[in-house]
C-alpha cells in the first residue's frame, strides 16, 4: 500500500499555480508513474480510497484548475485543462506514465497524450467526457461570454465545517452511493477555510456550472482521440435510455462508439455502476488498474 499521506505541492504551469499531490515517490521507475486525473466539480484527494488498494508505485494526482489547492483561473476551452496536465508532467520530468482520467479528467487526459505523446504509455479512461460528434457541432463560443446557466452554480457553497457537508449530501443521489471513506475524502478535502472561520467548497460553483456550460468547447477532441496510437480502455457506466437520463449526472455521459475511434481502443460498459465509480466502487476502480484490459467487456471480466 502506498504511503499514506502524499507529499503537496504547489506548481507554476501553464502560466499558473496547480496543486500536485504524490505518492510512492521511493518507487519513481519501477512501474509506470500512475497520473489521476479527476472530474469537475471534484479533486485529486477522490482518488484516495482507490489508491489505499493499489500497491507501492509513484502515483500523481492534480487539483485540476479551479479545483482543489489550484488557483481559480478562468478557461477558453476544455483544451485548456488537457494543456494544464500536459505542463505539470513536463515540469514533473514524467514521461511514459499510465494516465487514468475520470470524466472531464479523461477528456484533459485525452488532450495531454494527443498534444505530446511520449508522455503515456497506456490511457484508462472512467467514463470520459467525450460526446457524440454531432453535439460538437451544436457549440456556441458565445456562452463564454454569458454568465454561467447549468444548475450546478446554485450549489451550496459554504458550510460550517466538513461535518456539515457531509449531513448534507449523505442521504442525497449520488453521494449516497459513495463508500463512507470516499464521502469523507470528497468533503474533507473539498472545502477550504473562509475569512468568517466557515468552510466553503474549492471549486466555486459558478466555475463549476462554467465548465458544464462549455462541454463542447473543444472542438478537435476527437481528432485528438485518433491520432492516440497507446493502447486505450474506455470504461463506460449505466447507459441513458431516456431525455431525462442525459440530464442525470448517474449515467455514463461517454459516446458508446468511442473505444472504436481510438486506433488501440478497447471498451468496458459496466452497466450497475454510476458515472461516479472511482468513488462508488474504487476497489473494483483500482482493479482496473492493476490489470488492464485487453478487450471488450463487462463487469464479469474483471471482478
Amino acid at each position: 500500500m502506498p504511503q499514506s499521506q502524499p507529499n503537496h505541492q504547489l506548481i507554476n504551469a501553464n502560466g499558473g499555480e496547480l496543486s500536485v499531490y504524490q505518492w510512492g515517490e521511493a518507487f519513481r521507475g519501477e512501474a509506470p508513474t500512475l497520473v489521476l486525473a479527476h472530474a469537475t466539480g471534484f479533486h485529486a484527494r477522490c482518488w484516495d480510497q482507490v489508491i489505499s488498494h493499489l500497491g507501492d508505485r509513484h502515483i500523481i494526482a492534480l487539483d485540476q484548475r479551479g479545483h482543489g489547492h489550484s488557483d481559480k483561473r478562468s478557461f477558453d476551452s476544455w483544451r485548456d485543462f488537457g494543456e494544464d496536465l500536459q505542463a505539470l508532467l513536463n515540469h514533473l520530468e514524467v514521461t511514459q506514465a499510465f494516465g487514468v482520467g475520470h470524466s472531464m479528467g479523461g477528456h484533459a487526459t485525452v488532450v495531454a497524450a494527443a498534444a505530446q505523446p511520449e508522455l503515456y504509455q497506456r490511457l484508462l479512461l472512467i467514463d470520459p467526457v467525450i460526446l457524440e460528434p454531432a453535439f460538437y457541432d451544436m457549440w456556441n463560443p458565445n456562452i463564454l461570454t454569458s454568465e454561467p446557466t447549468h444548475p450546478a452554480a446554485r450549489r451550496r457553497a459554504v458550510f460550517k465545517n466538513v461535518e456539515a457537508m457531509i449531513e448534507r449530501y449523505r442521504e442525497r443521489l449520488p453521494y449516497s452511493l459513495f463508500t463512507a471513506e470516499a464521502m469523507q475524502d470528497y468533503c474533507r478535502y473539498g472545502l477550504v477555510p473562509t475569512p468568517d472561520a466557515d468552510v466553503e467548497l474549492a471549486c466555486p460553483p459558478q466555475l463549476e456550472a462554467r465548465i458544464y456550460d462549455t462541454v463542447c468547447s473543444n472542438q478537435t477532441i476527437l481528432d485528438q482521440v485518433a491520432s492516440i496510437e497507446v493502447p486505450v480502455t474506455v470504461v463506460r457506466a449505466m447507459q441513458p435510455r431516456t431525455q431525462e437520463d442525459i440530464m442525470d449526472f448517474r449515467y455514463s455521459p461517454t459516446w458508446p462508439n468511442l473505444a472504436d475511434h481510438f486506433p488501440n481502443g478497447h471498451d468496458i460498459c459496466l452497466p450497475e455502476l454510476t458515472h461516479f465509480m472511482p468513488m462508488q466502487a474504487p476497489e473494483l476502480v483500482a482493479r482496473l488498474i492493476s490489470e488492464p484490459a485487453s478487450g471488450q467487456g463487462t463487469t464479469s471480466d474483471i471482478v
